[in-house]
């Protein structure tokens, strides 16, 4: 594990704040959930912060949008209107941005999730967050795609048009510039 992975006084703070006010702002994606009880879980645990904070960082909008009772872990998904910003134009996979002959994206999704600690939304999760709003109305994002589609080369993508969620493939070498990834982090 890298020792750069933990944010100064000054980070912590300014994402905390971050952090609060989009959680007042947004109280339909957390209903009965308390910012008091979600902050005692962030100031415990610093890595956790680092993860969020790369979600910040990339145009994630990282926001709380469930509890699970069993673990008490708050759950975090990106809820930037359009697709990440700062995680756009990038392969499924680091297999299928190797494959490219020309054009290679300096990045792919499953890596980046990986190295920021988090978790690609999986199909169900996506459509959980277009539950809370409306998410990738002119973008897509590239979501955890089972392994027998991923064997024969494809990768699944979402969106949101005419009132619908659609879950569409490509093949995972694809790239496009309205097109990154949500993740979902536990805390």
């Amino acid at each position: 594990m890298e020792n750069n992975k933990e944010l100064s006084p000054e980070e912590r703070e300014a994402l905390r704040s971050a952090l609060k006010a989009r959680f007042e702002k947004n109280m339909n994606r957390h209903q009965g959930i308390e910012w008091t009880k979600v902050q005692a879980k962030l100031e415990a645990t610093t890595e956790k912060l680092w993860s969020l904070n790369e979600m910040e960082r990339t145009g994630g909008e990282p926001d709380v949008v469930g509890h699970d009772k069993k673990t008490g872990e708050y759950i975090f998904y990106d809820c930037s209107a359009e697709s990440p910003k700062g995680r756009r134009s990038v392969c499924y996979d680091r297999e299928g941005q190797e494959s490219r002959k020309e054009h290679k994206p300096a990045n792919n999704a499953v890596d980046m999730a990986a190295a920021m600690g988090i978790e690609l939304l999986a199909e169900e999760e996506y459509r959980e967050l277009q539950k809370l709003g409306k998410f990738d109305t002119k973008t897509s994002s590239w979501i955890n795609t089972p392994a027998e589609i991923r064997n024969l080369g494809g990768a699944l993508f979402a969106d949101f048009r005419y009132g619908n969620v659609f879950v569409y493939h490509n093949s995972a070498p694809s790239y496009y510039a309205a097109r990154a990834f949500r993740g979902s982090l536990r805390v």
